[in-house]
């Protein structure tokens, strides 16, 4: 196992979850703090071509409600600026190790990406 990436915010509580479960494990993390920097147009795609846009929204989330998303039509490209201001829209973390991806707190994917070695991304 190389390491890992991680996309998420400090405050969140699954985030720092995540980074605690590949710390114990001694892998290495490169943690990307979406407040600061949001991800790559090609990045977010990478999630979305495996879970589909509506999967990575987290629909129970303060920042969903507040933005009223619920009672929104918005275009996929409308979505996607509204997740670059505000990445609370997003089921966090978002973790990548090669080609591995999981979104959320999903310990059962990251065991996954620990155990089963992985391809180059391409």
């Amino acid at each position: 196992m190389q390491s890992v990436q991680i996309f998420g915010v400090k405050n969140s509580q699954a985030t720092r979850a995540a980074e605690r479960f590949f710390k114990e494990r001694r892998v290495s993390i490169h943690f990307v703090d979406l407040k600061v920097k949001p991800m790559s147009p090609g990045e977010i795609k990478r999630f979305i071509d495996r879970f589909g846009l509506g999967s990575l929204l987290d629909p129970g989330g303060k920042a969903y409600v507040d933005a009223g998303l619920k009672y929104l039509k918005l275009s996929d490209s409308e979505l996607l600026a509204r997740i670059e201001k505000e990445p609370g829209l997003l089921r966090l973390p978002l973790v990548r190790a090669a080609n591995r991806l999981s979104i959320g707190h999903d310990e059962d994917a990251w065991k996954v990406m620990l155990t089963a070695p992985a391809a180059k991304v391409t």
